[in-house]
C-alpha cells in the first residue's frame, strides 16, 4: 500500500535543462536506478524527437520492471502513433489550457482545443494504451475552462489528469485551492507537476499532495527548465518522513542516484542542497555540536543514517570545546575541558591571521605535542 506515487520526468523535462544532454547508456542507467530506488513512473522521453530518441525510450520501455514507463507527447497524432510505435503503453499528452497558450502558441481557440484533445487520446485509447492529460500552463489557464478540459479528458477515457504549473508562479495557498477545487469537481487521479521559478516546487507539490494530487512529477536534483522542477529528493523524502506517508521507496539509493545524474547531466549541486548536498549532515557550531554529540536528535530532525549517510563533525572558526576533545579521541588521544578550551584558544588565534588554516594538521601537531 502506498499514499502518493512519483512520476519522474528526470530524463523528459529534466533533460530540457539548458545545456543537458543525456547519452543512450546514461539514459538506461538513470532509469535503472529509478526503478531500484522505487519509482512508480519514469517518463523516458519524448519518441517524436527523432530515431535516437525512439530508440532510447524503446530500449528502457523493453527493460521490462515494475516501473511504468511513460512516452511524453504533444497533442499531435504523428507524436502518439510515434509512441506507440516504440511499444509504449502509457501515453502522456500535453494540452496547451491557458488561452495565451490557445490562441497566442496555437492560433486557435478552445472548441477546436477540446475537439482535437479528443481525437488525439482516441488513437492511443484505440491503440490499446493508457492515457494521461497534461494541461499545459494550467496555472494561468480559465478555471471554469480548466475544469472543462479535465472533466472531457476523463470522460474519453484519461486515467490521470497533470495540473502543469508550468511557469512556477503559484504558493503553496494557491496551489493547494487550486487542486481542491479540481478535486471536487473531476473524478479520476490527479499529478502535480510544478516548476521551481520561485523556489516553492516542493512546498507547492507537498500542497497539491494535501489537496488530493496523490501524483507528483518530479525530478531527480530538481533537474528542469529555467529554474528546474520539484526536487524527486525533497518531496519524497518530506511526504515519507514530515507528512508520514507510505512508499515503497528506499531513500538509501537517493544519494547515488543524485551522484550520478549530477555527474552526467554535468550540472554540480551546492552542498547545502538539501537531503543530497555534501554538507547537510555536516556541523561545525559549538552550540549544535555539543547538542548533537549528547543526543544527536537536538539539532538534526531527518537523522543521516536514514539516508545511508554519516554525520561530519567540522572543525572551524565556529567550533566550540566539544568539538576539539571529539576530534582529538577521533585520533585517539584524550584532553580535558580545560586542555581543549586552550586548544580552541590557539584554532581561534589560527582564523584571525588566515581565512582557511589546515587546522586538522594543526590538531595533530598539538596532539603529538
Amino acid at each position: 500500500m502506498q499514499d502518493f506515487y512519483i512520476v519522474d520526468t528526470t530524463l523528459r523535462d529534466g533533460e530540457q535543462t539548458p545545456g543537458v544532454s543525456f547519452l543512450k547508456n546514461e539514459k538506461i542507467k538513470i532509469a535503472q536506478l529509478l526503478e531500484d530506488i522505487g519509482v512508480d513512473y519514469i517518463e523516458a522521453g519524448i519518441p517524436a524527437m527523432g530515431k535516437e530518441e525512439e530508440d532510447v525510450v524503446r530500449e528502457i520501455i523493453a527493460l521490462q520492471g515494475s516501473t511504468k514507463i511513460i512516452a511524453w507527447n504533444r497533442m499531435r497524432a504523428e507524436d502518439v502513433q510515434t509512441s506507440i510505435a516504440c511499444g509504449a503503453k502509457n501515453i502522456h499528452i500535453a494540452v496547451p489550457a491557458s488561452d495565451l497558450h490557445i490562441e497566442k502558441k496555437l492560433n486557435k481557440t478552445r472548441r477546436w482545443l477540446l475537439e482535437e484533445m479528443e481525437r488525439v487520446m482516441s488513437i492511443a485509447l484505440d491503440a490499446g494504451c493508457q492515457v494521461s492529460i497534461g494541461a499545459e500552463d494550467a496555472s494561468r489557464a480559465d478555471e471554469r475552462f480548466l475544469i472543462q478540459l479535465y472533466q472531457r479528458a476523463v470522460k474519453v477515457g484519461a486515467i490521470r489528469i497533470r495540473f502543469a504549473d508550468t511557469l512556477g508562479i503559484l504558493t503553496p495557498f494557491t496551489a493547494y485551492q487550486r487542486i481542491k477545487d479540481i478535486r471536487q469537481q473531476v473524478d479520476g487521479d490527479i499529478e502535480f507537476h510544478g516548476h521551481n521559478d520561485f523556489g516553492m516546487a516542493t512546498a507547492n507539490a507537498l500542497s497539491a499532495f494535501q489537496a488530493g494530487a496523490t501524483y507528483i512529477s518530479s525530478s531527480v536534483n530538481g533537474l528542469g527548465e529555467r529554474a528546474g522542477n520539484t526536487a524527486l529528493e525533497e518531496i519524497i523524502m518530506a511526504l515519507k518522513f514530515l507528512e508520514k506517508c507510505l512508499h515503497p521507496f528506499d531513500p538509501k539509493k537517493l544519494q547515488d542516484l543524485s551522484q550520478y545524474v549530477e555527474a552526467v547531466s554535468g550540472k554540480r549541486l551546492s552542498d547545502g542542497k538539501p537531503i543530497v548536498g555534501k554538507s547537510v549532515f555536516a556541523h561545525e557550531s559549538g552550540i549544535h555540536v555539543d547538542g548533537l554529540l549528547k543526543h544527536p536528535a537536538t539539532y538534526e530532525s531527518l537523522l543521516p543514517d536514514a539516508l545511508g549517510r554519516n554525520r561530519e563533525i567540522i572543525l572551524g572558526k565556529h567550533s566550540g570545546s566539544a568539538a576539539i576533545m571529539h576530534q582529538f579521541e577521533a585520533i585517539g588521544k584524550s584532553i580535558s575541558k580545560k586542555q581543549a578550551a586552550e586548544v580552541l584558544k590557539k584554532l581561534q588565534e589560527c582564523y584571525g591571521r588566515e581565512k582557511a588554516p589546515d587546522v586538522y594538521a594543526l590538531i595533530r601537531q598539538w596532539a603529538d605535542n
